[in-house]
């Protein structure tokens, strides 16, 4: 009997992106690695359950979910999350910064100092800059301020992500231009909140950490389906997206589509094989014509 393995999630460390799963054990990504997986025949994807509990009824969810968690989990993991402000009092220090995804891509975002580069990482942003560091508060008023004054966005869909990706200047000054021109605005802002210190600009480039250069994708998986196969050479991972050589060319596989199915490893002669639903990506425009 094929041994059945269920996906936590990926996360990023200092030596690249590794693939968590229940019971602890921890697949390390590296480039040229091959990942490959069926989805078990008949299986139905269940709630992943909320906040370290599994869901109680077990709920059915959709394959094209990234959440992987039915309504009331969904509801329960938000109810004290930074990110839907729904915590005020978390003691820790806060970076506020900015991040840029592609050319007219940068949103602005909070992250716990402790955390370092990880949430960028994640986030797949290209590059990025601390704009300063303080209490919570004072990280969501600055973050606040930029939306209103400079209207920076604190969040961007992840398929524009992925889309702009094939547009990326080959030149790291041009890929930190954006990110300089808005922090030095941002910085000069009346309404700093004054418990947040300012941090100069220093641009962390990660398009080596993601190896997204000429990384060109024809199309993302879409959602899995029972007996579906994923299977292809790891080229590049940028944030939840590992970018797979397959038969029909690069396509990205959102990690955060794995979590609530249940997954065996591939057959002999599946390399490379993608049968489950693929969304094309249309050709990038330079211009009007």
């Amino acid at each position: 009997m094929a041994q059945v393995w269920k996906c936590s999630g990926l996360r990023w460390s200092e030596d690249g992106p590794v693939l968590r799963w229940s019971g602890g054990r921890h697949s390390p990504l590296a480039r040229g690695k091959r990942v490959a997986f069926r989805v078990a025949e008949g299986g139905v994807r269940e709630c992943v359950g909320a906040r370290g509990h599994a869901c109680p009824t077990r709920t059915p969810v959709s394959g094209r979910s990234t959440g992987a968690r039915c309504e009331e989990c969904a509801r329960l993991d938000r109810a004290h999350s930074v990110a839907a402000d729904t915590v005020a009092d978390d003691p820790r220090p806060y970076h506020v910064y900015l991040a840029w995804f592609g050319p007219g891509m940068v949103k602005v975002g909070i992250t716990a100092v402790e955390r370092g580069s990880a949430r960028l990482l994640e986030q797949g942003a290209v590059c990025f800059s601390w704009l300063g560091a303080g209490p919570l508060m004072a990280a969501r008023r600055a973050e606040e301020l930029l939306r209103a004054a400079l209207r920076v966005p604190d969040r961007i869909p992840y398929g524009d992500k992925r889309v702009v990706r094939a547009l990326l200047p080959a030149a790291r000054a041009e890929r930190a231009a954006e990110v300089e021109a808005l922090h030095a605005l941002a910085v000069a802002l009346g309404g700093w909140p004054e418990s947040l210190v300012p941090e100069p600009c220093q641009v962390v480039d990660h398009l080596r950490a993601f190896a997204l250069d000429g990384v060109a994708a024809a199309g993302e998986v879409a959602e899995l389906v029972p007996g579906g196969v994923v299977s292809g050479e790891l080229v590049a991972a940028a944030g939840p997206d590992l970018h797979l050589a397959t038969r029909r060319g690069v396509v990205v596989l959102d990690t955060r589509l794995l979590p609530g199915w249940e997954l065996t490893a591939a057959r002999v002669g599946e390399e490379g094989q993608v049968t489950v639903p693929v969304r094309e990506f249309a050709a990038p425009q330079d211009g009007l014509f």
